[in-house]
């Protein structure tokens, strides 16, 4: 098992390292800068599945960081809280296949209450409709998923949780986000105890 177990790492190391990297990150920092930051909306993330974990994950990630976001369920948003948009918000969607009907269906009702609304989209089908319907298309590079039957999400949701990491820090860097600024937002635990420390 142990060589398994390195094999596996050494998998799922390389697909963090085939992963894209293109111009098209600047752009997604971007926009979360000048449409939250600026304007004063937020970034509402999305995702069905393990997918959605994931949004959830970025969303609570980019809060503690000084970008407020929020994670709306696709279903849910069929039955009211669609209602959580306003204007400036900005979408950030993740599906591997790139058309999720829930996904894509909140596309079209997102459009169609506030037709101006810009989204990001991370995706592993560079060609999928979200991907040419996004203003910004993240592309995970497709991994193959480790595990046995190729069908579990493994990679592929190792790679959009870095790729979560890289919007969430570059975002800090552009909008000079300070220890200060964190310990505000920490109040408990040992992140809240030692960014108070180091704010002094």
């Amino acid at each position: 098992m142990t060589d398994s177990i390195k094999q596996l790492l050494q998998d799922e190391a390389a697909a963090i390292l085939n992963i894209p990297v293109n111009d098209n990150y600047e752009k997604a920092v971007d926009l979360i800068v000048e449409q939250v930051h600026t304007k004063g909306g937020k970034l509402v993330t999305s995702g069905m599945g393990k997918a959605g974990q994931i949004a959830m994950n970025i969303a609570t990630t980019f809060c503690s960081t000084g970008i407020p976001a929020v994670f709306l369920h696709p279903s849910e948003a069929q039955h009211g809280d669609l209602g959580i948009l306003q204007r400036n918000d900005l979408l950030l969607l993740i599906s591997n296949s790139g058309k999720t009907r829930e996904i894509v269906e909140l596309t079209h009702l997102a459009h169609k209450l506030n037709p101006g609304l810009k989204f990001i989209v991370i995706t592993g089908n560079a060609d999928s409709p979200l991907a040419k319907e996004a203003d910004i298309c993240l592309h995970t590079g497709n991994p193959r998923e480790v595990c046995p039957l190729g069908m579990t999400p493994t990679t592929s949701t190792t790679t959009m949780t870095v790729m979560g990491d890289i919007l969430v820090v570059e975002t800090m860097r552009k909008t000079g986000f300070t220890i200060h600024e964190y310990s505000l937002r920490h109040h408990g635990g040992y992140l809240g105890e030692r960014s108070r420390e180091l704010s002094k």
